[in-house]
């Protein structure tokens, strides 16, 4: 039989039952809020229990039934602010014997519709007159002058002597020659006649021309940048037969190939607009020479726009090897990749190698160019775009800069995440496919643009997981236990999903897939929930232990053992689990979720604060759950108005709203130090379905805090739940709602004690 004792808690009437509080719910043995905080100065007569509705500020939340008790170690309340500094599960490259690891997935779930910068706003770029576009005077710069074989600076003024655009390397005599082999009037190909020139780039110079068997209609000619180079050469010949095969609406189109004086030159579509290297460009120049990079957002935007592309040369087994700002041209609202010289095929290690320092992988020059390759330069242009980029052709030439110098990503946490799997240094720690990177892309710009709309800005609208399902409970007055998570979705492409699907008995389902005809992965991960929800641990971890063992990098392995952790009430264990699994899928919300759950209840406060609101903002599925996360962490802070925001962000079309109102209306009651806020309480939960009992215990708590402030301040002005704020009417009020409580009742005794509240609290009278 338990035991009862009075709650120490200033102006709680309550008693501690089971060990926490039956009317405001603190701990047993919880030290005394402060005053001014958790309570309002309680009326000399007749006064009434402190109205609390389970959350007082300043005590944290009681642990759900199941829930695990904190041990002391992991109670302690931490200020880091971000999630890269918490521990993480080993995962991938760090538990690997080996670093090989699949390339593709027969999954169809990753693929999707273009989307691109339809999640938010970029300025298009105006596509100017191709004429205004040719050089007068076409001069490859002498800082840009290199011995195609050596590598050794040539061509350079000494002396106050020009230097030559033709001659030998001084250092090994190779041949040079950088002017340009086409003049205005030429005719290519007896097809193609040259205007001028338009540039000079890393393979040859660019030409414009007309093409007199099609109306006249501009072209552009790649010819070569110095015709001694037989690698460029090649290269260019190369691009000829690749790009004869490349049909993509964002790849620019190859028309043909023409000869003219021994040279070979390409015959392309000509698109205007500008590239993001001269967008990027123009912006330091309108900012008075300062770097003044993209917008996370836009970046984003624009690198989802083209990576279609990407998936369309990958899936015809060819790489493209040197994506930078400089080969993405915007025009208008469109984008076009260009610029595909250095495309080789999958598997090619004859061809030369083309690539830009500072974003080509560092594995390419011993183990050549791979889809993971690709994505690390598509991750080093990201970077590229949002940072003032400085050392990266040097310091950080195949790293990152650290978070704690770089505010980008400090505010975009997720955006971090992305680009570092982008460009882990081990090229098997990227992400496996471009589809793969797209998705989580598109999820990392969806908080992106959620978090640039500011604090208090709920979500406005769900979006659908490839990889989890919503969070079904919002658990409103303790964190989420493990089997409130969000859970993994089956992949349709398993040979077992529809057979999993049949598969619904929760007390014989463990056995159930015991028996399952194929071992498939979707049948050992679904086994390894059967045996958490059995309470069958080292089962679980056997199943955990065996898929990491087939595949390092199968990162829902590793959730499910989070989810063991937890179920285990090993939060710290857990914590790290998620984090890895946050850095595999950085556009995800569930291990954010999960993260923020393990950080609240292990103490990570300001980390678990982050992640809560990442959720409350990016999917309305998520609000609720990371709002009464956000509430109890800024309770415990003694934050009324940041709880008070939280609560806020509570949609009246969710289930929970009604607890978020109640919750609200105590919250004012507890801290309000005037009428105003008092009137808010009752404001609270009007329209809102709340039980009548608990109606009458709020309005006998604002009403009892407006009596206090009125004795105690004298001559006040203004209305409380329709109330003039003077005494009398108050104690009417009061009496009133103590009568109505009274009717509520549920016995005798507490029915007595309620009258005779509402007698004491009545006006005196001469009769």
């Amino acid at each position: 039989m338990s035991t009862t004792s009075a709650c120490t808690q200033p102006g709680c009437t309550g008693q501690y039952e089971d060990g926490y509080c039956n009317v405001c719910g603190s701990p047993e043995g919880a030290a005394p809020l402060p005053a001014g905080v958790a309570t309002a100065p309680a009326p000399a007569a007749g006064a009434a229990p402190r109205f609390a509705a389970g959350t007082g500020i300043g005590r944290p939340a009681a642990p759900a039934a199941g829930q695990a008790n904190l041990s002391p170690a992991s109670s302690r309340v931490s200020t880091r602010t971000s999630s890269s500094r918490l521990e993480t599960a080993a995962i991938g490259s760090a538990r690997a014997s080996r670093t090989s690891r699949r390339t593709g997935t027969s999954s169809t779930r990753l693929r999707g519709h273009r989307i691109g910068a339809g999640l938010t706003t970029v300025p298009p770029a105006p596509v100017a007159d191709p004429l205004q576009a040719i050089m007068p005077s076409p001069q490859l710069a002498e800082s840009k002058r290199f011995c195609p074989t050596c590598g050794a600076a040539v061509g350079r003024s000494r002396d106050g002597v020009v230097g030559r655009t033709q001659g030998f390397c001084p250092k090994c005599g190779s041949q040079f020659d950088f002017d340009p082999q086409l003049k205005p009037g030429d005719v290519v190909g007896g097809q193609y006649e040259v205007v001028g020139a338009l540039a000079h780039g890393g393979l040859g110079w660019i030409y414009l021309a007309r093409d007199q068997n099609v109306s006249g209609r501009f072209v552009v000619l790649k010819g070569l940048l110095n015709s001694g180079d037989k690698d460029a050469y090649e290269a260019a010949i190369a691009e000829r037969e690749y790009l004869a095969e490349v049909e993509h609406p964002l790849i620019v189109e190859i028309y043909n190939f023409a000869m003219h004086d021994g040279a070979g030159y390409t015959v392309m579509e000509y698109v205007g607009g500008k590239s993001l290297k001269e967008i990027l460009t123009d912006r330091r120049e309108a900012n008075n020479g300062v770097v003044d990079p993209l917008p996370v957002d836009q970046a984003l935007a624009y690198v989802l726009e083209i990576l279609p592309a990407f998936s369309y040369l990958h899936d015809h087994n060819l790489l493209y090897c040197d994506f930078k700002p400089d080969n993405m041209i915007q025009q208008g609202e469109s984008l076009k990749l260009i610029d595909l010289g250095g495309v080789r095929r999958v598997g090619d290690d004859v061809s030369a190698i083309f690539g830009t320092v500072g974003y080509q992988a560092p594995e390419v020059p011993t183990d050549g160019p791979t889809v993971a390759s690709d994505i690390y330069t598509i991750g080093r242009t990201l970077v590229t775009m949002v940072l003032d980029f400085r050392g990266n052709t040097s310091t950080y030439v195949a790293a990152l800069p650290p978070v704690s110098d770089t505010p980008v990503f400090q505010t975009y946490d997720s955006f971090y995440r992305l680009v570092a799997k982008a460009c882990a240094p081990d090229a098997a720690d990227r992400f496996a496919t471009i589809d793969e990177l797209r998705n989580q892309i598109m999820g990392v710009l969806r908080e992106v643009v959620a978090t640039n709309r500011g604090p208090g800005s709920p979500a406005l609208h769900s979006s659908a997981s490839v990889h989890f399902e919503a969070p079904m409970a919002d658990s409103t007055g303790a964190p989420l236990s493990w089997d409130e998570l969000p859970t993994l979705k089956v992949d349709p492409g398993d040979p077992m999903a529809n057979w999993l699907a049949g598969v619904n008995d929760s007390v014989g389902r463990l056995n159930a897939l015991q028996g399952a005809a194929q071992d498939t992965v979707e049948v050992r991960l679904a086994r390894i929930h059967a045996a958490i929800a059995a309470g069958r641990f080292e089962l679980a971890q056997e199943g955990v232990t065996a898929l990491l063992n087939a595949d390092p990098w199968e990162w829902r392995a590793v959730w499910l053992a989070g989810l063991r952790e937890m179920a285990m009430g090993d939060v710290v264990a857990a914590r790290a689990s998620f984090n890895a699994v946050y850095g595999q899928v950085p556009g995800e919300l569930a291990p954010k979720l999960a993260l923020a759950t393990t950080c609240e209840l292990s103490g990570e406060l300001d980390v678990a604060e982050q992640m809560y609101v990442v959720c409350a903002r990016s999917d309305a599925n998520y609000t609720a759950p990371a709002a009464f996360g956000l509430a109890r962490i800024r309770a415990h802070r003694s934050d009324a108005d940041g709880t008070l925001r939280a609560l806020d962000l509570v949609a009246p079309t969710r289930a929970s709203y009604p607890v978020a109102r109640v919750r609200r209306a105590g919250v004012l009651v507890n801290t309000s130090t005037s009428l105003t806020g008092l009137d808010d309480a009752l404001t609270s939960i009007k329209g809102v379905p709340v039980e009548p009992a608990l109606r009458c215990d709020l309005e006998i708590a604002v009403f009892t805090a407006a009596l206090t402030q009125v004795l105690k301040e004298g001559r006040l002005t203004g209305y409380v739940g329709g109330v003039l704020a003077k005494e009398q009417p108050l104690r009417l009020a009061l009496e009133a709602s103590y009568r109505a409580r009274a009717k509520l009742a549920r016995s005798s005794d507490e029915r007595i004690d309620l009258v005779d509240r509402a007698n004491a609290v009545r006006p005196r009278t001469t009769t």
